[in-house]
């Protein structure tokens, strides 16, 4: 018989190494569920991991890799801030969607202006309509004592109806036939986000992306509030006595996470999507949970994992069109990567030892 023994202090060890036990457990688990559906195992954890990047159709979909990466990059460095805190911010998609809607607003309502103002415009929209979507959790944490997971999870919801009024009502095209869905951005050159080195899928986002990685990690390794987060997070009573005002920890982590989600909401809204439609939010604020997991809360790792995240949707989208899988595949794939991730993470804090007979 075997059992858990708790270690003295978390292995570093094991840090490193569950992320990487995770992936391959996935892909050994992900290949077994392809072989029940009926499809080639081995051939469909290719199409999904090797084809993207030195496949075929490579030169479409290494372009693609940066497109999906950097909304899951920008938000992953936002929430990892809060969760190195203990500040669970799970409505980043409501965050994403509420920026989209916001600096849309601003292009759409500048229209058909010129100017090069109207995209940084649209920047600080977006960031002050996710940050202001954050701010309610923050606020009723603050003032009410309600849970942050809770609340944040529900605004998703009000932001996916909010966006589908949007589309039909305020910001519905007037020249679109009656169609749902607002102008397309990608017509109107001062609301784009197009690349900015033609086939290299490089857009601001991208930039945006790197920058918070960078700002991340200083913010964690250099400043001041960095230590704060971490202290809250590792002994929540003793940051009090170190000058720790947890009310205000609690606005600002909400805050900067819900401000970068609605920047990356903007950026593809301007960008890849191009218009707000019924269905704006392509889940980005929940698979970013993963990223910020599977990079251990690190700027680096979180800057690795969202490469390996945006590569499961481009190779998931692949397997769709050449083997048929259904497109939840990508999803399941998504979450047992998050299921192994936080059950190899039990080594960290314990060990396995052989239970001796009395």
């Amino acid at each position: 018989m075997i059992h858990l023994v708790p270690r003295s202090q978390s292995s570093l060890a094991w840090q490193f190494a569950t992320p990487l036990l995770a992936v391959l457990a996935t892909m050994l688990t992900g290949g077994l569920l392809f072989w029940v559906m009926g499809h080639d195992p081995v051939a469909a954890i290719r199409t999904i991991f090797w084809d993207p990047l030195f496949g075929p159709a490579s030169s479409y979909s290494r372009p693609q890799l940066l497109v999906k990466a950097a909304p899951l990059i920008l938000i992953a460095s936002g929430l990892a801030i809060g969760f190195r805190a203990g500040i669970w911010n799970i409505g980043a998609e409501g965050q994403y969607i509420i920026g989209g809607i916001t600096g849309a607003a601003v292009a759409l309502a500048a229209y058909p202006a010129e100017g090069m103002w109207i995209f940084p415009a649209m920047v600080l929209a977006g960031a002050l309509g996710g940050w202001a979507w954050g701010m309610v959790p923050a606020m009723l944490r603050n003032w009410c004592g309600a849970s942050e997971i809770l609340v944040s999870l529900m605004l998703v919801y009000v932001a996916q109806r909010v966006a589908a009024w949007m589309a039909f009502g305020p910001m519905k095209n007037p020249e679109g036939m009656g169609f749902p869905g607002s102008r397309n951005l990608q017509q109107y050159p001062p609301a784009s986000n197009p690349d900015l080195i033609a086939g290299t899928g490089a857009h601001w986002g991208v930039v945006a992306a790197a920058l918070a990685v960078l700002a991340a990690w200083f913010l964690m390794s250099r400043h001041i509030r960095g230590f704060h987060i971490r202290a809250a997070g590792i002994a929540p009573r003793a940051a009090r006595f170190a000058g720790v005002r947890p009310a205000t920890l609690v606005a600002f982590c909400l805050g900067v996470s819900g401000a970068l989600a609605g920047m990356a909401g903007l950026f593809e809204v301007a960008g890849p999507a191009g218009q707000i439609s019924p269905g704006f939010g392509s889940g980005y604020g929940f698979t970013a949970i993963i990223v910020a997991f599977l990079g251990r809360l690190h700027p680096l790792g979180i800057l690795l994992a969202g490469l390996l995240l945006a590569l499961t949707y481009i190779g998931g989208e692949l397997a769709q069109l050449m083997m048929q899988l259904p497109a939840a595949s990508v999803q399941v794939f998504q979450g047992m990567l998050l299921f192994f991730l936080l059950g190899f993470d039990l080594l960290t804090r314990y060990r396995i030892a052989r239970r001796v007979a009395a």
